[in-house]
């Protein structure tokens, strides 16, 4: 193609490789989020983006990839929130922080999760993608565990993958249950997440609050 590729034709003049992924990430986030995995199509998203579904296909192979490079994008807010405030904030305030934010309304980007988890369950094609962002989320929460334990904030004798599969649990959990088909009091939600996580510390702190059995 005259010393072209296909990525060059596909994007809008002035704009580079890394801008072009970036619109067509961003438009795939929102309309995603908006008409489910089943319900969106190629041509809306390239749409949404300013671009041909020539285009799109010169940037991702498949709608599924479209996806779960959208997730990786657009749709980690959780751990966002746990990067920035970590290790200046101790593991225990930040995710009790970030818990008490789950059950609030969501951003249309953190429907992303439940939108990719939900087409894994009726797509071969989105579930391999997905159990590998899955799993990424996965170890870079165990790895945040065991600094953590590594700091003396929690418990060592705790798994740190049993922890992390918990807080993606309840992240997915209250994404598909929002406040507006069953909320529940923030003080009274609060309470119970700090409960659950004094049983994280480690024994001596526990003893020392008096939560020691």
């Amino acid at each position: 193609m005259n010393g072209h590729s296909i990525r060059d034709v596909g994007r809008t003049p002035g704009a580079t490789a890394a801008s072009t992924r970036e619109r067509l990430l961003r438009a795939a986030a929102d309309v995603f989020a908006r008409r489910g995995y089943a319900g969106t199509r190629v041509s809306e998203i390239a749409g949404a983006a300013g671009l041909s579904n020539g285009a799109l296909y010169a940037y991702f192979d498949s709608l599924s990839d479209l996806l779960v490079d959208a997730l990786r994008a657009h749709g980690r807010r959780m751990l966002n929130d746990l990067a920035s405030g970590y290790p200046a904030r101790s593991i225990s305030d930040l995710l009790l922080q970030t818990g008490r934010s789950l059950r609030l309304r969501r951003a249309p980007d953190d429907d992303l999760v439940v939108e990719g988890l939900i087409a894994a369950r009726r797509d071969a094609q989105v579930a391999a993608p997905m159990r590998v962002f899955m799993r990424e989320q996965a170890e870079w929460l165990a790895a945040l565990v065991r600094d953590a334990q590594d700091r003396g904030e929690l418990d060592p004798g705790i798994a740190p993958s049993a922890v992390a599969h918990f807080c993606i649990s309840l992240a997915t959990g209250t994404a598909l249950v929002g406040p507006s088909l069953d909320d529940v009091d923030d003080e009274e939600w609060a309470a119970l997440l700090a409960r659950l996580l004094a049983a994280l510390s480690p024994p001596h702190h526990r003893e020392e609050m008096g939560t020691a059995e």
